[in-house]
Protein backbone atom coordinates (compact mmCIF):
# COMPACT_ATOMS: atom_id res chain seq x y z
CA UNK A 1 0.00 0.00 0.00
CA UNK A 2 1.17 2.99 -0.85
CA UNK A 3 1.81 6.42 1.67
CA UNK A 4 0.92 9.76 1.51
CA UNK A 5 2.14 13.63 2.47
CA UNK A 6 -0.38 16.43 2.42
CA UNK A 7 0.96 19.22 1.73
CA UNK A 8 -0.60 22.72 2.00
CA UNK A 9 0.23 26.29 2.50
CA UNK A 10 -1.83 28.61 4.81
CA UNK A 11 -2.63 32.07 6.26
CA UNK A 12 -5.29 33.12 8.66
CA UNK A 13 -7.76 30.22 8.03
CA UNK A 14 -8.39 29.93 11.74
CA UNK A 15 -12.40 29.36 11.05
CA UNK A 16 -11.82 26.32 8.86
CA UNK A 17 -8.67 24.58 8.96
CA UNK A 18 -9.71 22.02 11.64
CA UNK A 19 -12.61 21.54 9.20
CA UNK A 20 -10.27 20.79 6.47
CA UNK A 21 -8.24 18.54 8.28
CA UNK A 22 -11.07 16.47 10.05
CA UNK A 23 -11.80 15.12 6.54
CA UNK A 24 -8.34 13.82 5.75
CA UNK A 25 -6.47 13.34 9.17
CA UNK A 26 -7.35 9.12 8.74
CA UNK A 27 -6.18 8.79 5.53
CA UNK A 28 -2.64 10.55 5.04
CA UNK A 29 0.38 9.18 6.94
CA UNK A 30 1.84 13.11 6.98
CA UNK A 31 0.38 16.54 7.11
CA UNK A 32 2.73 19.24 6.50
CA UNK A 33 1.38 22.89 7.02
CA UNK A 34 3.30 26.07 5.70
CA UNK A 35 2.13 28.93 6.54
CA UNK A 36 2.83 31.71 5.28
CA UNK A 37 2.31 34.67 7.43
CA UNK A 38 -0.86 34.17 9.91
CA UNK A 39 -1.85 36.60 12.47
CA UNK A 40 -4.63 34.38 13.76
CA UNK A 41 -4.65 30.57 15.26
CA UNK A 42 -4.10 29.06 12.72
CA UNK A 43 -0.37 27.95 13.18
CA UNK A 44 -2.25 26.72 17.09
CA UNK A 45 -4.66 24.99 14.87
CA UNK A 46 -2.37 23.16 12.45
CA UNK A 47 -0.45 22.44 15.71
CA UNK A 48 -2.72 19.82 17.13
CA UNK A 49 -2.84 17.76 13.68
CA UNK A 50 0.64 17.60 13.45
CA UNK A 51 4.50 18.98 14.35
CA UNK A 52 5.22 19.06 10.67
CA UNK A 53 4.52 23.21 10.87
CA UNK A 54 6.49 25.24 8.39
CA UNK A 55 7.01 28.82 7.75
CA UNK A 56 7.42 30.55 4.64
CA UNK A 57 7.85 34.63 3.32
CA UNK A 58 4.84 35.19 1.32
CA UNK A 59 6.22 36.86 -2.66
CA UNK A 60 3.30 37.36 -3.87
CA UNK A 61 3.18 33.75 -5.85
CA UNK A 62 1.54 30.97 -4.96
CA UNK A 63 3.80 28.29 -6.75
CA UNK A 64 6.70 29.31 -4.75
CA UNK A 65 4.67 28.91 -2.08
CA UNK A 66 3.36 25.54 -2.84
CA UNK A 67 6.54 24.38 -4.55
CA UNK A 68 7.86 24.28 -0.72
CA UNK A 69 5.15 22.84 0.97
CA UNK A 70 6.21 19.46 -1.50
CA UNK A 71 9.60 20.08 -0.46
CA UNK A 72 8.71 18.73 2.90
CA UNK A 73 6.62 15.75 1.72
CA UNK A 74 8.89 12.44 2.89
CA UNK A 75 6.18 10.00 2.02
CA UNK A 76 5.66 8.28 -1.66
CA UNK A 77 2.87 10.51 -2.58
CA UNK A 78 1.84 13.60 -2.12
CA UNK A 79 -1.82 15.11 -1.93
CA UNK A 80 -2.46 18.87 -1.70
CA UNK A 81 -5.72 20.59 -0.38
CA UNK A 82 -6.45 24.47 0.38
CA UNK A 83 -7.67 24.95 3.77
CA UNK A 84 -11.62 25.45 2.54
CA UNK A 85 -11.05 22.15 1.23
CA UNK A 86 -12.90 18.56 2.45
CA UNK A 87 -13.20 15.24 1.44
CA UNK A 88 -16.93 14.11 1.45
CA UNK A 89 -17.45 10.96 3.34
CA UNK A 90 -18.36 9.08 -0.02
CA UNK A 91 -14.88 10.69 -1.36
CA UNK A 92 -13.17 9.72 1.77
CA UNK A 93 -13.89 6.11 1.68
CA UNK A 94 -13.18 5.83 -2.21
CA UNK A 95 -9.55 7.90 -1.44
CA UNK A 96 -8.83 5.12 1.08
CA UNK A 97 -9.82 2.53 -1.44
CA UNK A 98 -7.40 4.12 -3.72
CA UNK A 99 -4.84 4.28 -1.40
CA UNK A 100 -4.68 0.28 -0.76
CA UNK A 101 -5.01 -0.37 -4.50
CA UNK A 102 -3.12 2.19 -6.33
CA UNK A 103 -0.33 0.63 -8.51
CA UNK A 104 2.74 2.20 -7.83
CA UNK A 105 3.69 2.95 -11.25
CA UNK A 106 1.23 5.78 -11.98
CA UNK A 107 2.55 8.96 -11.40
CA UNK A 108 -0.36 11.38 -11.13
CA UNK A 109 -3.97 10.59 -10.04
CA UNK A 110 -6.52 13.17 -10.91
CA UNK A 111 -9.96 13.97 -8.86
CA UNK A 112 -12.66 15.99 -10.29
CA UNK A 113 -12.34 19.68 -7.88
CA UNK A 114 -16.14 20.65 -7.14
CA UNK A 115 -15.30 24.27 -6.97
CA UNK A 116 -18.88 25.16 -5.88
CA UNK A 117 -22.48 23.33 -5.17
CA UNK A 118 -25.98 24.77 -4.63
CA UNK A 119 -28.18 25.23 -1.46
CA UNK A 120 -29.93 21.72 -2.63
CA UNK A 121 -26.15 19.69 -2.84
CA UNK A 122 -26.08 20.13 -6.68
CA UNK A 123 -21.96 20.69 -7.60
CA UNK A 124 -22.74 24.06 -9.60
CA UNK A 125 -18.99 24.22 -10.73
CA UNK A 126 -16.37 21.26 -11.32
CA UNK A 127 -13.14 20.23 -13.50
CA UNK A 128 -10.22 18.37 -12.88
CA UNK A 129 -6.77 18.44 -11.27
CA UNK A 130 -3.70 16.20 -10.72
CA UNK A 131 -4.42 15.86 -7.10
CA UNK A 132 -2.33 12.86 -5.85
CA UNK A 133 1.15 12.53 -7.54
CA UNK A 134 4.55 10.92 -7.05
CA UNK A 135 6.71 12.46 -4.79
CA UNK A 136 10.07 11.26 -6.63
CA UNK A 137 8.88 12.95 -9.95
CA UNK A 138 9.81 16.54 -8.40
CA UNK A 139 6.84 17.96 -10.09
CA UNK A 140 6.82 21.70 -9.79
CA UNK A 141 3.54 24.44 -9.67
CA UNK A 142 4.30 27.02 -12.41
CA UNK A 143 2.25 30.31 -12.15
CA UNK A 144 1.67 33.41 -10.28
CA UNK A 145 -1.70 33.13 -9.52
CA UNK A 146 -3.81 30.82 -10.82
CA UNK A 147 -1.01 28.03 -10.57
CA UNK A 148 -0.70 24.58 -12.25
CA UNK A 149 0.82 21.32 -11.13
CA UNK A 150 3.56 20.26 -14.45
CA UNK A 151 2.70 16.37 -14.17
CA UNK A 152 3.91 13.94 -17.12
CA UNK A 153 4.03 10.32 -17.04
CA UNK A 154 1.84 7.88 -15.89
CA UNK A 155 -1.96 9.82 -15.18
CA UNK A 156 -5.18 8.05 -14.52
CA UNK A 157 -8.28 9.54 -13.66
CA UNK A 158 -10.19 9.07 -10.94
CA UNK A 159 -13.96 9.61 -10.01
CA UNK A 160 -13.22 11.17 -6.35
CA UNK A 161 -13.87 14.55 -5.76
CA UNK A 162 -12.57 17.52 -3.36
CA UNK A 163 -15.35 19.65 -2.56
CA UNK A 164 -15.07 23.41 -2.00
CA UNK A 165 -16.47 25.03 0.96
CA UNK A 166 -15.45 29.01 1.15
CA UNK A 167 -16.70 30.99 3.20
CA UNK A 168 -15.69 34.43 2.16
CA UNK A 169 -14.14 35.30 -1.57
CA UNK A 170 -10.77 37.26 -1.69
CA UNK A 171 -12.25 40.61 -2.93
CA UNK A 172 -9.55 42.05 -5.13
CA UNK A 173 -6.45 39.96 -4.13
CA UNK A 174 -5.30 38.39 -7.22
CA UNK A 175 -5.77 41.39 -9.44
CA UNK A 176 -3.46 42.86 -7.81
CA UNK A 177 -0.87 39.88 -8.64
CA UNK A 178 -1.50 40.31 -12.07
CA UNK A 179 -1.26 44.08 -11.52
CA UNK A 180 2.55 43.65 -10.32
CA UNK A 181 3.04 41.95 -13.20
CA UNK A 182 2.38 44.24 -15.60
CA UNK A 183 4.01 47.16 -13.53
CA UNK A 184 7.12 44.96 -13.95
CA UNK A 185 6.55 44.18 -17.66
CA UNK A 186 5.94 40.64 -17.92
CA UNK A 187 4.76 39.17 -20.80
CA UNK A 188 1.30 37.39 -20.02
CA UNK A 189 0.66 33.61 -21.61
CA UNK A 190 -2.61 32.87 -22.98
CA UNK A 191 -3.11 31.17 -19.42
CA UNK A 192 -3.06 34.73 -18.18
CA UNK A 193 -4.58 36.47 -20.28
CA UNK A 194 -7.57 34.36 -19.19
CA UNK A 195 -7.33 33.75 -15.85
CA UNK A 196 -6.44 37.75 -15.03
CA UNK A 197 -9.99 38.37 -17.35
CA UNK A 198 -11.57 35.95 -14.88
CA UNK A 199 -10.42 37.97 -11.80
CA UNK A 200 -11.55 41.32 -13.86
CA UNK A 201 -15.59 39.64 -14.48
CA UNK A 202 -15.85 38.42 -10.96
CA UNK A 203 -14.61 42.26 -9.75
CA UNK A 204 -17.11 43.86 -12.25
CA UNK A 205 -14.86 45.22 -14.18
CA UNK A 206 -16.16 43.69 -17.12
CA UNK A 207 -14.57 45.93 -20.09
CA UNK A 208 -10.98 45.39 -19.15
CA UNK A 209 -12.36 41.52 -18.57
CA UNK A 210 -13.61 41.40 -22.67
CA UNK A 211 -10.04 43.02 -23.29
CA UNK A 212 -7.99 40.41 -21.63
CA UNK A 213 -10.31 37.60 -22.78
CA UNK A 214 -10.21 38.79 -26.47
CA UNK A 215 -5.92 38.60 -25.84
CA UNK A 216 -6.21 35.07 -24.82
CA UNK A 217 -8.62 34.20 -28.03
CA UNK A 218 -6.23 36.09 -30.52
CA UNK A 219 -3.33 34.39 -29.54
CA UNK A 220 -2.55 30.92 -31.65
CA UNK A 221 -0.83 29.34 -28.27
CA UNK A 222 -2.68 28.32 -25.33
CA UNK A 223 -5.21 25.63 -24.44
CA UNK A 224 -8.59 25.34 -26.79
CA UNK A 225 -11.20 24.83 -23.57
CA UNK A 226 -9.35 28.39 -22.34
CA UNK A 227 -10.27 29.72 -25.49
CA UNK A 228 -14.11 28.41 -25.53
CA UNK A 229 -14.71 29.82 -22.21
CA UNK A 230 -12.70 33.10 -22.74
CA UNK A 231 -15.64 33.24 -25.34
CA UNK A 232 -18.65 32.18 -23.21
CA UNK A 233 -17.09 34.45 -20.33
CA UNK A 234 -16.75 37.39 -22.64
CA UNK A 235 -20.73 36.83 -23.25
CA UNK A 236 -21.36 37.14 -19.82
CA UNK A 237 -19.12 40.56 -19.45
CA UNK A 238 -21.31 41.88 -22.64
CA UNK A 239 -24.55 40.91 -20.70
CA UNK A 240 -23.86 42.54 -17.93
CA UNK A 241 -23.16 45.61 -19.62
CA UNK A 242 -26.67 45.32 -21.68
CA UNK A 243 -25.06 44.32 -24.74
CA UNK A 244 -27.10 41.67 -26.28
CA UNK A 245 -25.53 41.66 -29.97
CA UNK A 246 -22.22 41.53 -28.98
CA UNK A 247 -23.38 38.92 -25.81
CA UNK A 248 -24.51 36.41 -28.75
CA UNK A 249 -21.63 36.74 -31.45
CA UNK A 250 -19.20 35.83 -28.21
CA UNK A 251 -21.54 32.59 -27.73
CA UNK A 252 -21.35 31.75 -30.89
CA UNK A 253 -17.36 32.43 -31.26
CA UNK A 254 -16.55 29.92 -29.16
CA UNK A 255 -18.29 27.04 -31.35
CA UNK A 256 -15.15 28.10 -33.64
CA UNK A 257 -13.03 25.82 -30.96
CA UNK A 258 -15.83 23.38 -30.24
CA UNK A 259 -18.98 21.50 -31.13
CA UNK A 260 -21.71 23.33 -28.42
CA UNK A 261 -21.17 23.16 -25.19
CA UNK A 262 -24.42 23.00 -22.80
CA UNK A 263 -22.70 26.25 -21.26
CA UNK A 264 -23.50 28.17 -24.34
CA UNK A 265 -26.67 26.64 -25.45
CA UNK A 266 -28.46 27.84 -21.95
CA UNK A 267 -27.10 31.17 -22.55
CA UNK A 268 -28.07 31.30 -26.02
CA UNK A 269 -31.50 30.36 -25.13
CA UNK A 270 -31.56 32.87 -22.52
CA UNK A 271 -30.62 35.56 -24.77
CA UNK A 272 -33.49 35.00 -27.37
CA UNK A 273 -35.86 34.22 -24.80
CA UNK A 274 -35.04 37.58 -22.69
CA UNK A 275 -36.21 38.89 -26.52
CA UNK A 276 -39.32 37.06 -26.00
CA UNK A 277 -38.23 34.60 -29.39
CA UNK A 278 -39.13 31.56 -27.66
CA UNK A 279 -39.18 28.98 -30.04
CA UNK A 280 -35.50 29.75 -30.53
CA UNK A 281 -34.73 29.57 -27.25
CA UNK A 282 -37.03 26.55 -27.02
CA UNK A 283 -34.44 25.45 -29.98
CA UNK A 284 -31.17 26.22 -27.85
CA UNK A 285 -32.65 24.87 -24.21
CA UNK A 286 -33.71 21.66 -25.56
CA UNK A 287 -30.17 20.90 -27.00
CA UNK A 288 -28.35 22.00 -24.00
CA UNK A 289 -30.01 19.54 -22.24
CA UNK A 290 -28.39 17.34 -24.73
CA UNK A 291 -25.03 18.38 -24.37
CA UNK A 292 -23.72 15.53 -21.49
CA UNK A 293 -19.77 16.47 -20.84
CA UNK A 294 -17.70 13.41 -20.90
CA UNK A 295 -17.00 12.80 -17.65
CA UNK A 296 -13.04 12.92 -18.53
CA UNK A 297 -13.09 16.44 -19.63
CA UNK A 298 -10.58 18.47 -17.39
CA UNK A 299 -11.90 21.73 -18.35
CA UNK A 300 -14.72 23.35 -16.24
CA UNK A 301 -18.46 21.63 -16.49
CA UNK A 302 -21.27 23.90 -15.06
CA UNK A 303 -23.93 20.95 -14.71
CA UNK A 304 -26.70 23.21 -14.12
CA UNK A 305 -26.35 24.23 -17.75
CA UNK A 306 -27.75 21.01 -19.02
CA UNK A 307 -29.50 19.22 -16.25
CA UNK A 308 -32.09 21.83 -13.96
CA UNK A 309 -31.58 25.15 -15.59
CA UNK A 310 -32.89 24.46 -19.34
CA UNK A 311 -35.73 22.41 -17.82
CA UNK A 312 -36.60 25.31 -15.88
CA UNK A 313 -36.45 27.82 -18.86
CA UNK A 314 -38.52 25.58 -21.39
CA UNK A 315 -40.82 25.29 -18.36
CA UNK A 316 -41.08 29.43 -18.82
CA UNK A 317 -41.25 29.42 -22.26
CA UNK A 318 -43.58 27.04 -22.77
CA UNK A 319 -45.93 28.36 -20.30
CA UNK A 320 -45.61 31.48 -22.87
CA UNK A 321 -46.60 29.59 -26.06
CA UNK A 322 -49.52 28.50 -24.07
CA UNK A 323 -48.25 24.59 -23.90
CA UNK A 324 -49.18 24.05 -20.73
CA UNK A 325 -48.27 20.27 -20.83
CA UNK A 326 -44.62 20.38 -21.83
CA UNK A 327 -44.36 23.68 -19.47
CA UNK A 328 -45.38 21.21 -16.53
CA UNK A 329 -43.47 18.16 -17.89
CA UNK A 330 -40.13 20.47 -18.18
CA UNK A 331 -40.66 21.71 -14.58
CA UNK A 332 -40.89 18.26 -13.03
CA UNK A 333 -37.55 17.77 -14.42
CA UNK A 334 -36.25 20.85 -12.95
CA UNK A 335 -37.46 19.23 -9.99
CA UNK A 336 -35.53 16.17 -9.79
CA UNK A 337 -32.20 18.33 -8.86
CA UNK A 338 -34.13 20.84 -7.06
CA UNK A 339 -37.00 19.99 -5.62
CA UNK A 340 -37.30 22.76 -2.83
CA UNK A 341 -36.87 25.65 -5.54
CA UNK A 342 -38.78 27.92 -5.02
CA UNK A 343 -39.70 28.83 -8.58
CA UNK A 344 -39.81 25.07 -9.05
CA UNK A 345 -42.85 24.25 -6.47
CA UNK A 346 -44.70 28.18 -7.47
CA UNK A 347 -44.68 26.47 -10.95
CA UNK A 348 -46.04 23.22 -9.61
CA UNK A 349 -49.09 24.81 -7.72
CA UNK A 350 -49.40 26.91 -11.00
CA UNK A 351 -49.98 24.35 -13.18
CA UNK A 352 -52.35 21.69 -10.20
CA UNK A 353 -54.56 25.21 -10.22
CA UNK A 354 -54.29 25.15 -14.29
CA UNK A 355 -55.21 21.56 -14.44
CA UNK A 356 -58.21 21.99 -11.92
CA UNK A 357 -59.42 24.80 -14.07
CA UNK A 358 -59.83 22.29 -17.30
CA UNK A 359 -61.32 19.76 -15.04
CA UNK A 360 -64.35 22.28 -13.93
CA UNK A 361 -64.49 23.51 -17.43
Amino acid sequence: MITISLCMIVKNEEEILARCLDTIKDIVDEINIVDTGSTDRTIEIARQYTDRVFHFKWINNFAAARNESFKYATKDYILYLDADDVLLETDQAKLKELKETLDPSVDSVSMYYDAGTDEFGNVTMRYRRNRLVKREKNFQWRGDCHQYLEVQGKIINSDIAVTHKKIRHAVGRTVSIYKNKIACGDVFTPRDHFYYGNELRENARYEEAIESYKNNISMKEGWIEDKIFACIYKGDCYRYLGDMDNELASLFESFKFSSPRAEACSRIGYNFHRKKDYKTAIFWYELATRQIPDSERWSFVYPAYHTWYPHLQLCVCYYNLGDYQKAHDHNEQAAKYRPEDKSVLHNKKLFERIMNEDKNL
